[in-house]
């Protein structure tokens, strides 16, 4: 590579730059220390077990981008998963079009409620969301008692294989259909942010509220269009976690949006609003997993991981470009807005 290239891209994309070296360096590490680490079997379960996560990243990086956070999308697709699982009993089973439908429906449902607590009440989305994490939570486990469903369509639990690929010692790596839903979902999301005059408002909003107010940009619709979009990717990424897990576990997920958030942010966008890319999303979100994926191989306690993600959400508050202060003036300002 010419000497001058890399300097350049450096200028035009650090953070995503910066994240490339230091995954290689982290994967060529790994591949020095395990065996199993630079496998096929292991990229292709690295795959297929970050799909989840990289479909809530998505959304939470709509919601950032415009100058909000949600900490409650994983409980979000808990509820989801349930009234998934009971309006696909009750329609006799249906397939994966009518059960995106309903999780989509049932996420974006979830996401307007925090948007409308926000906008209309003038709360702040932290806030509001904290207060949501636990009603969702707690209506949840009051309606199920807490009881796992394990009778789903057989759609649903089926193990669909994209691609196979047989290695040297007889075994088989799978590529399955949740990387396939994930990849939908992270085009749409970059359609959304990088190719619509949406998109572009979105950046506008979270950047500067009151400006964007100035130029005429419907503000409500701003908070309605960021959440509800997280709602949507919640809604799938909860139908694609049961499809992984084969059962419905009112729990499973909560613990899961701070992995995330930690992704998100590690990838770029910024904890102020108004700045992150699809692409340093992805790679936030491999960094993460990767991290996971090498401890775990190389025995390491995984309460090592969640200090991890302590460290990186607590050095993206602190080295952010809005700083906390900062960042509840802007919430003040959208409040007003």
């Amino acid at each position: 590579m010419p000497k001058h290239v890399v300097p350049r891209l450096l200028r035009a994309h650090p953070t995503e730059t910066w994240l490339v070296i230091v995954l290689a360096v982290i994967c060529a590490g790994l591949s020095l220390t395990t065996t199993q680490f630079l496998t096929v079997a292991n990229v292709f379960n690295l795959l297929n077990t970050s799909s989840v996560n990289l479909i809530f990243a998505v959304g939470l990086l709509v919601v950032l981008i415009a100058g909000g956070i949600d900490i409650s999308f994983a409980v979000a697709a808990s509820v989801v998963q349930y009234v998934a699982a009971l309006a696909l009993a009750g329609i006799g089973g249906g397939g994966w079009l009518s059960g995106l439908a309903i999780a989509a429906l049932a996420g974006m449902t979830l996401g307007a409620v925090n948007a409308a607590l926000i906008h209309y009440f003038r709360i702040i989305s932290i806030v509001v969301t904290i207060a949501t994490f636990n009603i969702f939570f707690g209506l949840l486990m009051f309606f199920t008692h807490g009881v796992s469903i394990y009778s789903l369509p057989e759609w649903w639990t089926r193990r669909a294989v994209l691609f196979e690929y047989q290695q040297a010692n007889g075994t088989w790596a799978e590529l399955t259909l949740p990387v396939l839903i994930m990849s939908v979902c992270v085009i749409a999301t970059w359609v959304l942010i990088r190719h619509t005059t949406t998109g572009r408002q979105l950046y506008a909003f979270g950047d500067h509220p009151e400006g964007a107010k100035r130029l005429g940009i419907n503000i409500a619709a701003m908070h309605f269009i960021a959440f509800g979009w997280l709602g949507l990717m919640a809604g799938i990424g909860g139908l694609v976690q049961v499809h992984y897990a084969q059962e419905v576990v009112p729990n499973a997920l909560i613990g899961r949006e701070l992995d995330v958030l930690a992704a998100v942010v590690l990838g770029g966008a910024r904890l102020g609003g108004g700045r992150g890319t699809v692409l340093g999303c992805i790679l936030g979100v491999f960094l993460v997993s990767v991290t996971q994926n090498g401890l775990n191989l190389l025995g390491v306690s995984p309460y090592a991981f969640k200090m991890i993600v302590g460290a990186i959400i607590l050095a993206a508050i602190s080295l952010s470009s809005a700083p906390l202060g900062q960042m509840l003036a802007r919430g003040r300002q959208r409040w007003q807005s």
